[in-house]
């Protein structure tokens, strides 16, 4: 319940230099007082002042526990906008568990799932959209989610829907006056400063909307596949690649007979990459099923890289390879571009033309590290349109959010349909009012407290 006083250990449950337990709600500071001790003596840090730090023991009646530091934050200054106390202790598993035990024994109960950031939304501090960003920002796995997770964190998408929301109410607040007052409130020529609201508003949503798929890219990371002939690299790229013998190297054609995943950051852009078996006609049971699995792998890719060997003409292997890049982001590498070429650039874009493929095609030589870069430039182009420059847009990764502006997009796209069939008036308030309500989606200002408790149930321990 949202008056008890919660505790959790808030910090990894691994030996480490520090650990954290984290008390919140009305009785952290009676419940510190009751297990607390000052180096010299006896110190009730309840009439302590707020935001400072405390050198002493944690005992459970006369047994000293362990030695600690105990950090004071009042109400509502802290991160649950209620009384906190955290508890920084040495970060041994043992140590952690036996605090929190004691914190629960004199007063405290166990903190659910997320619950101290639950209590951050509801008692105001944050709003829904920013306590997801909250995971997000643990979770983030390159730069440019972790700064997309903080722009949430400071309020950026928060800002631009309450502005939205603002606009959105003004205009169901006129509508509503005029129709009740109508002699006194015209809305002569009202549908056309309207719809130039509607349009503007809507314009902002597609733009959020528009970057979606980069948000979802930077946080989960881009599906790569390395795909081609056995012999060709792949392996060896994928090594190059995550800096790391991951996927076995030989001479023999076949040696990969099921698929290497690796999560890699390739400047500052994360890719789930797999290490595929190679594809050809083969009479091997073990190889077929590994071939079998590559052509799955291919279904779901966002990216593939298809490497081929410069040295060696292609074959029939090559062209059932081909037949996967009909409309997807593809790359063709033509590997060992350090020996004698029976296949060039030119060659392959011919061949990519004449199957209708405009994939870009680089020379490479994994062995001798030449065309990584150029690879590593490609990839930016083709998700992210060169650099990618984090300059505080929004970029979204949430389903959650991504539904509720697609509903409000819907929704003031009726509006602008109402307008355009000369519908009557209080048929603008109904779809504007939808759009108002799945904005305040986002923020948390219309949802249900069974969605808060799902979203929050989803959380890390101690968070």
């Amino acid at each position: 319940m949202k008056g008890d006083t919660i505790a959790a250990i808030a910090t990894a449950m691994t030996n480490s230099g520090i650990g954290i337990v984290r008390i919140s709600g009305e009785e952290s500071f009676a419940v510190i007082d009751r297990i607390y001790r000052s180096k010299n003596g006896k110190k009730t840090l309840s009439k302590m002042p707020a935001n400072t730090l405390h050198y002493g023991y944690i005992l459970d009646g006369d047994q000293v526990i362990d030695e600690v530091i105990v950090l004071l934050m009042k109400a509502p200054g802290s991160y649950t906008a209620e009384d906190t106390v955290e508890i920084d202790c040495h970060g041994g598993t043992l140590v952690m568990k036996r605090i929190l035990e004691t914190v629960i024994k004199y007063g405290a109960r166990p903190a659910e799932p997320g619950e101290f950031t639950k209590r951050a939304f509801l008692n105001g501090r944050i709003d829904l959209s920013q306590a997801e960003s909250v995971m997000d920002l643990i979770n983030a796995k390159n730069n440019f989610a972790l700064d997309s997770s903080i722009n949430h964190l400071q309020g950026r998408m928060k800002d631009a829907v309450k502005k939205m929301r603002k606009e959105i109410i003004h205009e169901i607040a006129f509508i509503e006056s005029a129709l009740d007052d109508p002699e006194n409130i015209s809305i002569e020529g009202y549908e056309n400063k309207l719809n130039k609201i509607i349009m503007n508003i809507s314009s902002q949503i597609e733009t959020i909307l528009q970057r979606s798929e980069n948000g979802e890219l930077l946080k989960e990371g881009i599906n790569t596949v390395i795909v081609g002939k056995p012999n060709a690299g792949k392996s060896s790229l994928m090594n190059v690649l995550v800096g790391k013998e991951r996927s076995i190297v030989t001479d023999i054609e076949g040696t990969t007979r099921d698929a290497v995943e690796e999560q890699i950051n390739l400047d500052g852009i994360t890719l789930n990459i797999v290490d595929t078996a190679g594809i050809r006609d083969t009479k091997d049971l073990v190889e077929k099923l590994g071939v079998d699995r590559t052509k799955k792998y291919l279904s779901n890719a966002d990216l593939i890289i298809y490497i081929a060997d410069s040295s060696r003409k292609l074959n029939e292997n090559d062209e059932d390879i081909l037949r996967y890049l009909t409309d997807r982001k593809a790359i063709v590498l033509l590997n060992k571009c350090d020996l004698e070429q029976k296949i060039t650039e030119e060659d392959m874009k011919k061949k990519l033309t004449e199957k209708n493929l405009s994939s870009p095609v680089v020379s490479i030589s994994v062995k001798e590290h030449i065309g990584i870069e150029q690879l590593q430039k490609i990839i930016k182009n083709m998700f992210f349109s060169g650099e990618l420059i984090f300059n505080d847009e929004i970029f979204i990764s949430n389903v959650r959010q991504k539904a509720s502006l697609q509903s409000a997009l819907k929704s003031l796209h009726l509006v602008q349909h109402s307008i355009e069939n000369q519908m009557p008036e209080d048929f603008y308030s109904i779809d504007l009012m939808s759009a108002y309500e799945e904005l305040g989606n986002i923020t948390g200002e219309t949802v249900g407290e069974d969605l808060v408790n799902e979203i929050f149930s989803k959380f890390c321990m101690g968070k």
